[in-house]
């Protein structure tokens, strides 16, 4: 096949073919990443040229520049990249496996379920229990929302009408339980949790860092190597079970991927919203619909909005710094609504 790449690991136990053109992409992709990620880094009420953060990254740069970009911008660029490519790449997932491009995490409640444990934790146990434990409580809400997602949807199996429909019911029901959480919170002052569901990565760290990337760099390869599953899967679930595909541990397993995705991305950046919705589309409409080509052009994109919904948050408004989710929705909301018409308008 000329225009796909042959790839084989484990001495050709593994192998599958890349196309061509999403490659190429996808390296131009990581490179304006790069890009974005060193201008970003330069940017703020003390401007750094992209040389010096360059020397500054590794190690050879001024004594101030070097505080100011490996202490405070450093991690949080790359913790929207992560955060980012995390959430998309969930999207891409629950898009593949459940046939619907409206598909995403934050519309079939894992991140609302993600939002009501850490906003749980913030109101009611915030100075009780030491607040590192807030990605564990998101992580665990996530988890949990899943597995009743889940057992909700099976009858005889679980088909992608009814795990969408259950999805949906979900979200809405996390939203008010959030709601209410933070009306009947005994503190008086709600904003650090009305922050978090907004979605920042303000104050990032590298704990932080280190609590996204095991999750996101191993992952999204396992989500590419099971690429044929979603594949095939497109033509029904009765053409897949007959090709050899098992179709529920498939989409349980896809499932459970996306769900910890997203649940890393949200337990240290909040409850950023939309990415999962966009950055599929977009990647779609560069590459198609083949899931090998759509995940990582899908994550990459991820990547690239959220970091440029940072730098406009710390840029735009000096010195106020405004929240990530802010951006993130004021794209995502009439994107949505655009797709929604585009949608009606095709049938």
């Amino acid at each position: 096949m000329k225009g796909h790449v042959p790839v084989r690991l484990r001495q050709g136990r593994i192998s599958f073919l890349v196309e061509k053109k999403a490659l190429k992409i996808s390296l131009l992709l990581f490179v304006v990443c790069i890009v974005i990620a060193i201008v970003s880094t330069g940017m703020g009420e003390m401007y750094i040229s992209p040389i010096n953060v360059v020397k500054s990254v590794i190690g050879i740069g001024a004594d101030d520049y070097t505080m100011v970009v490996q202490k405070l911008r450093l991690p949080r660029i790359i913790i929207s990249m992560l955060v980012g490519a995390a959430l998309a790449a969930a999207g891409a997932i629950m898009q593949g496996i459940i046939r619907n491009p409206l598909a995403s995490p934050d519309m079939m409640g894992v991140t609302g379920g993600a939002s009501v444990a850490a906003v749980t934790f913030l109101t009611y146990f915030n100075g009780m229990i030491s607040i590192r434990w807030l990605p564990v409580s998101a992580m665990l809400g996530a988890a949990v929302v899943s597995v009743i997602l889940y057992m909700l949807a099976w009858k005889k199996g679980v088909t992608p009408i009814r795990l969408i429909l259950v999805g949906i019911g979900m979200s809405s029901l996390m939203s008010a339980g959030t709601t209410m959480m933070i009306v009947f919170s005994p503190k008086n002052d709600p904003g650090t949790a009305y922050l978090w569901l907004t979605g920042s990565v303000y104050a990032a760290n590298w704990e932080n860092v280190m609590t996204v990337l095991p999750w996101t760099v191993i992952l999204i390869p396992l989500a590419f190597l099971l690429a044929r599953h979603v594949n095939i899967g497109q033509l029904g679930d009765d053409v897949a079970a007959s090709a050899g595909s098992a179709v529920e541990v498939n989409r349980l397993l896809l499932l459970l991927i996306s769900v910890a995705l997203a649940g890393s991305a949200v337990s240290v950046a909040g409850a950023i919203g939309f990415i999962g919705l966009i950055a599929p589309h977009m990647a779609r409409k560069w590459v198609g619909s083949s899931f090998d080509s759509l995940l990582p052009v899908s994550a990459l994109l991820g990547g690239a909005i959220v970091m440029l919904a940072d730098l406009a948050g710390r840029t735009f408004f000096l010195p106020l710094d405004v929240p990530v989710g802010v951006f993130t929705a004021a794209v995502g909301a009439p994107f949505f609504i655009y797709l929604l018409y585009t949608k009606r308008n095709s049938r």
